[in-house]
């Protein structure tokens, strides 16, 4: 729903019927969803385990019709649970996909530091380097490349402190399929079979919530009382 919010968010100073349109599809979807949770369900911690966060990132390359600026998407997730995301239009034209993903990778990396430093002020430990998924070889490259060329040197200094980030081991940049990147919906309208596909890895549904509790009570029980099933 991010996406369709980042849109609506143009309209507000001069309305149009199609506005209105996609702002009453965006009020029926969450009628229908409103049973859905956010996925609070981390991965087991141990006392002294340092917590693990994990960043997937896509863009989409001109996406906004207007002024043919590409959208930036992400989450994050620490120990296996959104914690944050967003849906905003990029500040520049990239000349690519691929520089409008490395834009795309800038900024969510700021939103990572950000979430390492709170962490730490927490005294919890942050298990590094910090992974990154990107779908974009030719970002990959320019991300893991300090070196610049004529297709290259025009991207702004600003966004070359993640190449840093790489060398000093903070994070690491890895390629993952299109199809299995979690947060291509913040960037684009996705078909009905994405959709399914990744809803279960950021909100379920309350009766599954309800039945993880059970069975999480029940366990809790047997373990308590030597094994034996407690009613």
């Amino acid at each position: 729903m991010a996406n369709a919010i980042r849109e609506l968010t143009k309209c507000v100073s001069d309305p149009s019927p199609a506005a209105y349109k996609e702002m009453l599809r965006v009020i029926k979807f969450t009628v229908d969803t409103a049973d859905y949770g956010l996925k609070i369900h981390p991965t087991h911690i141990s006392e002294g385990m340092e917590w693990k966060l994990l960043l997937y990132l896509d863009s989409d390359w001109a996406g906004d019709k207007d002024d043919r600026k590409s959208i930036s998407g992400h989450i994050l997730y620490v120990n296996g649970v959104p914690v944050t995301w967003s849906s905003r239009g990029q500040k520049t034209v990239a000349l690519s996909s691929a520089e409008a993903e490395y834009i795309a990778a800038s900024e969510a990396v700021r939103e990572v530091l950000f979430v390492v430093q709170m962490l730490d002020f927490m005294q919890i430990q942050v298990e590094m380097p910090v992974t990154i998924h990107v779908d974009n070889m030719g970002a990959i490259f320019m991300l893991e490349n300090k070196s610049s060329n004529k297709r290259t040197r025009h991207v702004d200094v600003r966004y070359r402190f993640v190449t840093d980030l790489i060398e000093k081991k903070v994070i690491e940049v890895v390629f993952v399929p299109t199809k299995e990147n979690l947060s291509d919906g913040f960037t684009k309208n996705v078909n009905r079979d994405t959709y399914q596909a990744h809803t279960p890895n950021y909100v379920r549904p309350r009766e599954y919530w309800n039945k993880e509790f059970e069975e999480a009570k029940v366990d809790e029980n047997e373990q308590s009382y030597g094994g034996d099933k407690v009613d």
